[in-house]
């Protein structure tokens, strides 16, 4: 392991410990220490992004990975807010379960601690490191953090800000400034002092985490997101949830990906949704049904492939499917979600059969895919979404960066 990441590792590992041991009041305290550090180095963040903004343009990034790493006054602004929102949770560590004394006299606790040392993997949005690292400080944890090449030199201007916002804590976060691809590798299999990697990023860094890294790893971020139109769902409500779900931001996990229509609405609801999504710029991915009734109607569409359909678009495009019901809506979007997956209907016993079969980190009902999010669902911030079962699953906030010891204590007791 090349020896700058080796001291960072233990030194994070070292300071990780301290903080574990200082009270809640005093982590919350230095939460607040990092909202007003960001806050107060405005003008030099944003001098640094401006850079990183530039050179992706002349390396011929997609917009859409440019509106992911861009800053504002206002994304800053937003930036030190949720930071704030985190100060003020409920302190996750040094919970108490008690499990009760046992029949040999035995008394069991169960007493929430720090994950300990937490490694992050991410590219573009700069949000990561400020919301990661709060939320890695309010809940005991030190953090690694190893964001993408595209936002380096702003990941170290807020990284700046937020140590020196910590004082005698400030190991505790870690910037990997060496973008390369060994770096990566090496965090993955620090087991021996990094407890758990969290990959944000495609299908690809996931895997590369979980099948070559040693470091437990919870996967999360990509995934495909679907809507199903039912045939009884309000068209006013039901169009204003999926120009949002798809077209409010379409760099994010949570962006509508695919869209299925009840066949019964199709040549009328259906119809009016796919013209508004095609005058707002969205390229429809469309199945044989869907596409005889937009060519009679003189809508411009391309022709869904299999591809398209385990496809995260994180764009302006969206898979339009027609299904002749709820049956065929579950066992598509069983085939291929994995993320944020939601119902549209005023039938309340379709959604209950849609929340029931469904096995999504989340499933929405009337309500956009883009809730899927820490912040939206009262978590305070997220340090990504899990789309798996195991150790945490959705948004990770406060308490899915904790775990657990078990307390037993007797009086000089023996197991017979």
């Amino acid at each position: 392991m090349e020896h700058i990441l080796t001291n960072q590792l233990r030194a994070a590992k070292a300071a990780g410990r301290v903080l574990s041991r200082v009270s809640g009041d005093v982590r919350a305290a230095l939460v607040e220490n990092i909202a007003g550090a960001v806050d107060a180095a405005k003008i030099s963040i944003l001098a640094a992004n401006s850079i990183d903004v530039n050179a992706a343009k002349a390396a011929g990034m997609s917009v859409t990975l440019i509106d992911r790493l861009r800053l504002t006054d206002a994304k800053l602004d937003g930036m030190v807010s949720d930071i704030r929102a985190v100060s003020m949770l409920p302190d996750p560590i040094g919970k108490s379960t008690s499990i009760g004394v046992q029949a040999s006299g035995l008394t069991v606790n169960r007493v929430s601690i720090p994950l300990g040392v937490v490694g992050v993997i991410y590219e573009s949005r700069p949000n990561v490191t400020t919301d990661i690292s709060a939320l890695c400080i309010r809940s005991g944890n030190a953090v690694v953090l190893r964001g993408g090449s595209e936002t380096l030199n702003t990941n170290r201007a807020l990284v700046a800000a937020i140590r020196s916002a910590l004082g005698e804590f400030r190991e505790a976060v870690q910037f990997v400034d060496d973008p390369s691809r060994e770096r990566v590798r090496d965090l993955i299999c620090a087991d021996r002092y990094v407890d758990v990697i969290i990959p944000r990023g495609g299908a690809a860094l996931g895997r590369l985490c979980s099948e070559e890294g040693t470091v437990p790893v919870i996967i999360g971020g990509a995934g495909v997101c679907h809507l199903y139109l039912d045939q009884s769902a309000k068209p006013k409500g039901a169009l204003e949830v999926i120009l949002n779900a798809k077209t409010q931001r379409t760099s994010v996990c949570n962006a509508l990906d695919t869209l299925l229509i009840h066949r019964n609405v199709m040549d009328g609801l259906g119809i009016a949704i796919a013209a508004v999504l095609s005058v707002d710029g969205v390229c429809l991915h469309v199945d044989d049904t869907a596409a005889v009734l937009l060519e009679r109607h003189g809508l411009p569409y391309v022709r869904v492939t299999e591809e398209d359909l385990a496809t995260e678009w994180l764009g302006m495009h969206l898979n339009l499917l027609v299904v002749d019901g709820l049956p065929e809506a579950i066992s598509h979007i069983l085939q291929y979600g994995s993320h944020s997956d939601g119902i549209l209907t005023e039938d309340p016993e379709t959604a209950e059969t849609f929340i029931r079969e469904v096995d999504s980190p989340a499933v929405f009902v009337n309500a956009s895919t883009r809730f899927h999010d820490g912040g939206q669902f009262g978590l305070g911030a997220e340090v990504a979404v899990s789309t798996q079962k195991v150790h945490a699953r959705g948004p990770l906030g406060l308490e899915a960066l904790t775990s657990y010891k078990w307390i037993a204590s007797g009086d000089y007791l023996v197991r017979n």
